[in-house]
Order: structure tokens, then C-alpha cells, then sequence
């Protein structure tokens, strides 16, 4: 279902035809590079957490981690990550292919500095076995985002 609602999504602009489904998992950035044969900065990584009572998603490069300063700066409180068991109800899509398409009608998204750096990002497509390939500026049109927001360090 979830899969299908984020295809619909992604349809509605004219790029489904981007999206891969896999025979393996992508459900975390190795995974993912390794199912689309890219590195695994490449993948952009949904992230959920809670403001108040408000669920959010961030979306970053695949390597980059929160950095608690700088998201206590944006959104001016500590960093809350959704409980697992509450993502997919709170989101719209379960932990593995969350994603910022087809995501419910609350849910406010932020796209992090760490993506610009790539020509090309793959984000999760609903499910645990698919991509979407995407431009920053597809993804800019497509994503329905408040806002650039700097609240990642790099990772290893």
C-alpha cells in the first residue's frame, strides 16, 4: 500500500518511470547503494522525528548524521526520533522506505543542506525494496517541503 501511494505520488509529476523496485532489501543506505549499485551518500535517508506532538521528516545524504546543536537550533527543542512501532501510523509509510512521497496530510518536510551536494539523489519509494532517482531540482518540485534547513554533520 504504501509502495503504490508513493508511486501515485511520484506519477502525478511525470517521473514514475524512475523508480526501481529491487529482488533484495534497501531498506538502510548499504543496502540501498548496493541494490542500485551507487555510493552510499547518494541515498538520500529519510529521517522522522517528533516536534511536540507534530510528526516531521528530514531528508538527508546517506551519510550524514543529525547534529544535535544544529537541530535544537532549528527547531528549537532535542532532536525525538518516531518510535518504530509508531512511524508508519504517524508517517504513512513503515521504517525501511520511508520516504517524503505520498506521506500523510500532517507531516511537515525538510530537505537538509548534506543533499546538494549530489547531481543525483535516491530516496526510498514506500516500500523496503525501492528507489526513486532524482535530481535535486526533481526532488525540490516533487517533495512538498517547508524548507532548506542545515542540521546534519557528515558521517564516516
Amino acid at each position: 500500500m504504501s509502495f503504490t501511494r508513493a508511486k501515485e505520488y511520484i506519477g502525478k509529476f511525470g517521473l514514475a518511470g524512475n523508480i526501481m523496485e529491487f529482488n533484495e532489501s534497501s531498506a538502510t543506505v548499504d543496502e540501498a547503494a548496493h541494490a542500485i549499485g551507487c555510493d552510499g551518500d547518494e541515498i538520500g535517508k529519510t529521517l522522522s522525528f517528533l516536534i511536540g506532538e507534530d510528526p516531521i521528516l528530514i531528508l538527508v545524504s546517506g551519510n550524514a548524521r543529525i547534529d544535535n546543536s544544529k537541530y535544537k537550533q532549528e527547531f528549537k527543542t532535542k532532536a525525538k526520533m518516531i518510535k518504530f512501532d509508531d512511524v508508519e501510523r504517524l508517517i504513512g509509510h513503515a521504517v525501511g522506505g520511508v520516504c517524503p512521497f505520498g506521506v500523510n496530510d500532517n507531516v511537515k518536510i525538510y530537505l537538509d543542506e548534506s543533499l546538494k551536494k549530489h547531481e543525483i539523489i535516491y530516496p526510498a519509494a514506500g516500500s523496503s525494496n525501492s528507489a526513486v532517482k532524482l535530481t535535486i531540482s526533481e526532488l525540490e518540485e516533487i517533495t512538498n517541503y517547508e524548507k532548506w534547513i542545515d542540521v546534519c554533520k557528515e558521517g564516516e
